[in-house]
């Protein structure tokens, strides 16, 4: 079995429904690191020093290959990546080795098998 890495950086108030509607496309899990910063085309605003930016949450999921474009476009869809800018980017990567996976590895090769 292959897996692959999806990184999204997302706005805060967007991660609960990133991380459901990740799950519902087939992740088995979520990594969530809280209170990242990042700047877009523009550079945030300031107001006597102070930065003038939402804050971003960084999601690491670890999917099967097979399933990893879906639930990348998915929680594109749902965040609303491409809709609106400086809502969030999502990336895919490959994964070439993972330990720690086994009880994942299981349930993912029924899933699998469905949908091929």
């Amino acid at each position: 079995m292959h897996f692959k890495l999806i990184v999204a950086f997302v706005e805060d108030s967007k991660t609960d429904a990133i991380m459901h509607a990740a799950r519902q496309a087939g992740a088995t899990g979520c990594t969530v690191i809280n209170n990242a910063r990042g700047e877009g085309i523009e550079e945030s605003k300031t107001f006597f020093g102070l930065t003038l930016a939402t804050q971003r949450d960084v999601l690491l999921l670890l999917v099967e290959q097979h399933l990893s474009r879906h639930i990348l476009e998915h929680i594109g869809e749902v965040g609303e990546f491409d809709k609106k800018p400086g809502t969030g980017i999502a990336v895919l990567i490959d994964v070439e080795d993972a330990v720690g996976i086994v009880h994942q590895a299981q349930e993912l090769a029924d899933i699998v098998e469905e949908n091929l």
